[in-house]
Formats: C-alpha cells, sequence, structure tokens
C-alpha cells in the first residue's frame, strides 16, 4: 500500500529535529564518570540491564503476598495527540483508508490499520531505559556501565543498552506509592523555583521516611520500584477528554513549566538502597529545578548511568491513591524494539 506523503513528511521532519537537537547540546565535558569510576558495573563489566538484576525469584514470590484482594490498577495514561509531551516531540496517529483494507472472499473482509508518527518510547506514560541518558566526557558520550556511544549507538538503534534486553526479564517485584501531597498535606507539591534546595517542590529524605511512616508500610527493600505521588500530574488527568481547547492549553503550560520530585540528595539515598526502577505522576520524576539549577536531570544520570535504574514518567496512579494501596504487586515489562532507548508503557498493580 503506498505511503501517504505526510507520513514521510513527518518522518522526515522528526529525523533532521532529533539531529538538530544533538547538535545544540552542550559540549562541557563532566569527567566524574571517569575520575569516580563508575564502571564496571557491580552486575559485572558486561552487564546491559542495570537494577533489573535486584528482582531476585524469591523477590518475584515475596510480591505475590501483596495480593490481598485481587483488584488490578493499569497505570499507564492514553497516548493522544492532544497530551502534553516534552520540548518538541509529538505524538499522531493516523488510520488511512476506513477501511485500511479490503480483502477478496465471499465474507467481504475489512480491517483497519494505524499509523503511529512518535518519539514512540519518549511521550506519555514512557520507560527511560539504559541506552536514554549518557554524560559527556573528554573520551567521549558515556553511558552506563562504560559504554561509549561512539561504540555502540547507530541512527537505527543502539547495539548495546536496547530495552529489549530488559524485556527478556520484566519486573515483577513489589511496588511501593509513596503520597508525598498526603504526607504533606497539600493537594499537589508546587512546581520548585531553583532558588533553594530546601524548595518545597523538591522532595526530601525526611519526606521519603516520612511517608512510609504514615502510610505503615514496610520500608523500602533492595529490587522494590518506588513510585512518588506529587499531584501535579492532576493537570493531566482521567478528565482530560472533557475539558475546553483552553483548558487543555492551560494545563499543559503548567504541566511542562517544571516539576516536583525527588532532588539529588534524595536521588542518592535511593540509589543506596538499591532499588529495581523509580517513577512518578510528573514527565520527568525528578525535581525540576532540581537542588542545582545548573544541573539539570542530575538524578537521571546518578540513577541510569551511574546505578542502571531504570526511571518511569508520567504515570496514572489515582486508582491507588483513592484506595490508599500503597504496596502492591508490580507488573511490566517495555516492548522488545531492538535497539530502543525507552518504551510505552502500562504497567500493572496488582492487589
Amino acid at each position: 500500500m503506498k505511503i501517504p506523503n505526510y507520513f514521510k513528511f513527518t518522518i522526515i521532519l522528526i529525523f533532521i529535529l532529533s539531529t538538530l537537537s544533538s547538535f545544540s547540546s552542550s559540549s562541557i565535558a563532566d569527567e566524574l564518570p571517569l575520575r569516580d569510576r563508575w564502571s564496571p558495573s557491580i552486575f559485572g563489566k558486561n552487564d546491559e540491564v542495570g537494577s533489573v538484576n535486584w528482582i531476585s525469584n524469591k523477590k518475584v514470590l515475596e510480591s505475590l503476598k501483596l495480593v490481598k484482594k485481587g483488584k488490578v490498577a493499569t497505570l499507564g495514561k492514553v497516548y493522544q495527540s492532544d497530551a502534553p509531551v516534552f520540548a518538541q516531540r509529538n505524538w499522531k496517529l493516523i488510520i488511512p483508508g476506513l477501511p485500511t483494507y479490503k480483502f477478496p472472499g465471499e465474507n467481504s473482509l475489512v480491517a483497519n490499520d494505524e499509523y503511529v508518527m512518535a518519539e514512540l518510547g519518549q511521550v506519555g506514560t514512557q520507560f527511560d531505559g539504559l541506552g536514554h541518558i549518557g554524560v559527556n566526557t573528554s573520551q567521549g558520550n558515556y553511558f552506563y556501565n562504560g559504554n561509549f556511544l561512539e561504540d555502540f549507538g547507530t541512527s537505527y538503534g543502539l547495539n548495546k543498552l536496547g530495552v529489549e534486553k530488559i524485556g527478556e526479564l520484566g519486573y515483577v517485584t513489589r511496588g511501593v506509592l509513596l503520597d508525598i501531597a498526603g504526607y504533606r498535606g497539600v493537594e499537589r507539591l508546587p512546581v520548585p523555583q531553583g532558588k533553594s534546595k530546601n524548595d518545597p517542590g523538591i522532595i526530601t529524605i525526611n519526606d521519603i521516611k516520612g511517608a512510609i511512616k504514615k502510610q505503615k508500610i514496610a520500608r523500602i527493600k533492595q529490587g522494590d520500584v518506588v513510585i512518588f505521588y506529587t499531584g501535579h500530574g492532576k493537570y493531566w488527568g482521567k478528565d482530560w477528554d472533557s475539558l475546553s481547547p483552553e483548558q487543555k492549553a492551560k494545563n499543559r503550560q503548567i504541566f511542562n513549566s517544571g516539576r516536583p520530585g525527588p532532588g539529588i540528595t534524595s536521588c542518592r539515598y535511593l540509589s543506596r538502597l538499591k532499588i529495581a526502577m523509580v517513577g512518578s505522576d510528573t514527565w520527568g520524576t525528578e525535581a525540576a529545578p532540581g537542588e542545582d539549577p545548573n544541573r539539570p536531570a542530575d538524578c537521571h544520570i546518578e540513577w541510569i548511568v551511574k546505578h542502571g535504574i531504570t526511571i518511569f514518567e508520567n504515570l496514572d496512579v489515582s486508582q491507588l491513591i483513592e484506595d490508599k494501596v500503597y504496596e502492591f504487586m508490580f507488573v511490566f515489562a517495555p516492548l522488545k524494539m531492538k535497539g530502543a532507548t525507552g518504551s510505552p508503557a502500562n504497567p500493572i498493580a496488582i492487589y
């Protein structure tokens, strides 16, 4: 079937924008990964899956004990073209033909297919794999476990650290939801202003410990998936389709203006606890601006590059908040897209 011209044009435009964005990135080198010897990984010099290794067979069996009522909550948001996205990313779905196909035969079968044009692994509810984030050093672009992008990256996918590696394993483990907004007694945390490490939009270690105590759950353990609820995700909530275009535009602006979340001090604390993954109801999980506005996405570097801890973004935990469920069996596996940096996601909480 002939591919529509507008589809071809969109693909070319996405490629051009992606290429230009790579040239516009900072050329300042950071020697920290080399100086502090972030590699080899604790999981071995050839490891490509990171912290999912912390999920043992015993951990999987322990997570089964958290299922008490047999209830299921899906944690993914709906993918649609008018939803908030980061920077120039986009989501567009087209069903050509209507129907796309008509088949010969007495039963007159017809079928619809769709084209999806997007940065597929980096819009909406998304899973950040180990090939997503790196650090520019004097020796090259440093990624998890001492892999340099110049050695494994191509325009048609990564030859190392692709999400298909983790997709072979998947995550079945204890999920921990930290209702920081509830702990603070507010509807939502504010967007940080970047003027103080004590900004109320930055989640502290005391917030983490306080929420655990208030929720009366066990401490965070090795192999857990930790999810923050800030309330910021309400700007892109389940009522999205009922909002006017003007209200959607306003919500997108507020949602994308910044995000509450853990600062680098809390991120390092979670790394020490050897968690399997971290996520939140915001578009980047960590605070933005963070404790040091001159070091954007510092927690992404701490988690992904240094420790191999993957990240979830834009999770919908509203059902868990409503049911006051803070521990559950967490189930997810990224799509096995060879060489991809991330994956669309609809993880499941069972409780």
